[in-house]
């Protein structure tokens, strides 16, 4: 994992049974979901069954990475691009995503899955900003999983952003400038409570990032997938996560954590 901090990396929280195995686990899975339209095209179905098949994936996704404990689970949702899409599938996908969060509150909750969403969440429907709100109330004493959903997302404007604000509070006299570091900077971010990914999974054989968590993702690990979003299950995910767990993450540098063996 990188971190946005300058200095030694605290070592990740193990999850004593996958130790056990041999597996070194990732702290925080981030997935870049891809692929419902072209699963809905293959079946001869409407888009919109593709991204209900999705939402199928996102509930099996969850509960795999409870059981393999996986702390931080972020999943792109809806990028700031995807408004470009036709108004009706945009409109079917808030609706969907309300349907998705009402109907499942409640096995959030008493999974201990803590639900957020990133993102420019105040210039969704007001009707989607009051689902999330609630589910975001609801589940916010829960730590078993910290569950990120990316809503009206863009790297780019996540980053922008964050030297908005800090470059109005240098104005306002509230900091020097010499005094913004990585730390510092990551703090304006989405993520500031959360750590950066160890894990980026991408669905559908696309190999790009799309604007996704482009500060944070700067030393994760990456898994591409052949498998289209609504195909994807806790046996892929585990298969990613075995994968990285063999392999060896130097920063740069010479072993994974500062003071390590090479």
């Amino acid at each position: 994992m990188t971190g946005a901090a300058a200095g030694p990396r605290p070592k990740p929280e193990e999850n004593p049974a996958e130790a056990a195995r041999g597996l070194r686990m990732p702290r925080h899975v981030a997935i870049i979901m891809d692929g419902n339209g072209r699963w809905a095209q293959r079946r001869g179905l409407p888009r919109g069954l593709g991204h209900r098949a999705g939402v199928e994936s996102v509930r099996r996704v969850i509960r795999g990475s409870i059981r393999l404990g996986v702390r931080y689970l972020t999943l792109y949702a809806f990028s700031t691009e995807n408004w470009r899409r036709p108004p009706e599938e945009v409109s079917f996908l808030w609706h969907l995503l309300g349907q998705a969060v009402a109907h499942d509150l409640e096995d959030l909750y008493r999974e201990g899955v803590r639900f957020r969403a990133i993102g420019a969440v105040e210039e969704l429907p007001e009707a989607t900003q009051r689902q999330i709100r609630l589910a975001e109330e609801r589940t916010a004493g829960n730590s078993r999983l910290y569950l990120q959903v990316a809503l009206n997302y863009g790297g780019r404007r996540e980053i922008v952003e964050a030297v908005r604000r800090l470059a109005a509070a240098c104005r306002r006299g509230e900091i020097d400038p010499a005094e913004i570091d990585e730390r510092r900077f990551a703090r304006e971010l989405y993520t500031a409570e959360i750590p950066d990914p160890d894990l980026l999974i991408r669905t559908a054989g696309e190999y790009r990032i799309s604007n996704f968590l482009l500060w944070q993702v700067a030393y994760c690990e990456l898994w591409v997938s052949d498998v289209l979003w609504p195909d994807f299950g806790e046996e892929d995910l585990r298969q990613a996560v075995e994968d990285y767990s063999h392999r060896q993450r130097r920063f740069g540098g010479l072993s994974e954590w500062p003071g390590d063996a090479p």
